[in-house]
């Protein structure tokens, strides 16, 4: 029998129809209780402002640390499954969306597939990520980055990321 060893692995999650703060709290609950994903820290919630596509409702987004026996095809999918059991449905990049689980890291391991870049190519970029991922993993280095500078280098980006008092 194959030992199957465990990773780090971080989640962003984000949302900007219906209840937000419930289709967060949901999302986290299916990830939390799937045997095989152990959540370890979430974040506070965060009003942020659209990114890549303005025209829409602002977003509510947190992170959640953890540890996972999946490879990281395996989570990804078990992400897009979650988000589809919670209602979201096909639509434009960076469109709306009822909810958006996205991994940012397994452990220190790069990989490249058609349909996942890890760590996440884009969350050195996005304060939205940054702010809630520096709250609860200020000391994670993440592709030679420390989360907490980089999220520093990001506050003063313009983009508008406050923090809520929901969890």
């Amino acid at each position: 029998m194959e030992h199957v060893r465990s990773a780090s692995i971080a989640f962003s999650l984000g949302s900007n129809l219906g209840n937000k703060s419930a289709n967060l709290r949901t999302a986290l609950a299916r990830l939390g209780g799937a045997p095989d994903i152990q959540i370890d820290a979430i974040s506070h919630f965060y009003r942020t402002e659209p990114w890549g596509n303005s025209d829409q409702d602002w977003f509510v987004n947190a992170c959640a640390t953890g540890q996972t026996s999946l490879p990281p095809r395996d989570l990804l999918r078990r992400c897009k499954t979650i988000e589809i059991e919670i209602g979201r449905t096909p639509g434009p990049r960076w469109g709306p969306r009822l909810i958006d689980i996205d991994l940012l890291f397994y452990g220190d391991e790069e990989f490249r597939s058609h349909d996942l870049t890890l760590p996440h190519p884009e969350m050195f970029n996005r304060a939205f990520v940054l702010a809630p991922l520096a709250e609860i993993a200020p000391n994670r280095w993440v592709a030679g980055r420390r989360i907490g500078e980089a999220a520093e280098m990001l506050r003063h980006s313009g983009d508008e990321v406050v923090r809520m008092e929901d969890r």
